[in-house]
């Protein structure tokens, strides 16, 4: 995503709108992805049903951590991965919809009209 330089005047609001609307569907989008491939890895190496498999992707994307008891080692180990992934998840997320934002403060600061 381009950005405009600094000799550039600012994006007019309608088009910061936008931008930050694309900033949220790439976000879905990585949200949506993560969730599945949680969803997936529960299913496959915890042996849980896919509506129990969602759920724990999406508590641990969420922040709150695995619902259920996890029956083996491997489920436990996919378990610390997906935390940790989520946790990067959620660090990539929050630069991702806070760069539009940063990039207008930061712009106007250094934006000189000529």
């Amino acid at each position: 995503m381009k950005y405009e330089h600094c000799v550039q005047k600012p994006l007019p609001r309608r088009h910061f709108i936008n931008r930050l609307v694309l900033h949220a569907a790439w976000g879905g989008v990585a949200i949506g992805a993560s969730d599945l491939l949680g969803t997936v890895g529960y299913h496959h190496w915890a042996g849980f049903d896919w509506v129990d498999s969602f759920l724990n992707a999406s508590m641990l994307l969420g922040g709150m951590g695995p619902v259920g008891e996890l029956p083996n080692d491997s489920a436990k180990v996919f378990a610390s991965m997906f935390a940790l992934y989520s946790g990067l998840v959620f660090i990539l997320l929050a630069g991702l919809m806070l760069a539009p934002v940063f990039h207008r403060v930061l712009h106007h600061f250094h934006w000189e009209d000529k």
